[in-house]
């Protein structure tokens, strides 16, 4: 039985997963859009909508909880320029856009995760 395993496995360990899920945040952070898969796009967005909502806080601890999982450099951002953005709003902070994109070497179907502005 599956009762209370969340999030999928992408057939990689678990260090290997975190570390998939976290360059994945930080570069959305960064760059506020990337491209990749379907899948890997929709565990990411579960992953920032959180930690956006920590930096909504706007308190140290909210900032400890996103230095676990982002560096410095994007803890920052998130904090200070990101977060202010959503003060008024109560969710909904990524969005996906399907792309006619696919992946070369496996037809995978390539998306768009971006902030909203």
């Amino acid at each position: 039985m599956k009762h209370l395993k969340r999030g999928k496995k992408f057939h990689r360990k678990t260090d290997e997963r975190r570390a998939l899920l976290k360059n994945l945040a930080t570069n959305l952070v960064l760059h506020e859009k990337i491209k990749t898969t379907d899948s890997k796009a929709k565990e990411t967005k579960k992953l920032i909508e959180r930690l956006i909502s920590y930096a909504k806080r706007q308190n140290l601890t909210g900032y400890r909880l996103i230095q676990r999982y982002l560096p410095e450099k994007a803890a920052k951002k998130l904090f200070y320029e990101i977060a202010p953005r959503y003060m008024k709003r109560t969710g909904g902070y990524t969005r996906i856009i399907k792309t006619p994109l696919y992946r070369k070497r496996d037809a995978t179907e390539l998306v768009i995760l971006e902030l909203i502005k």
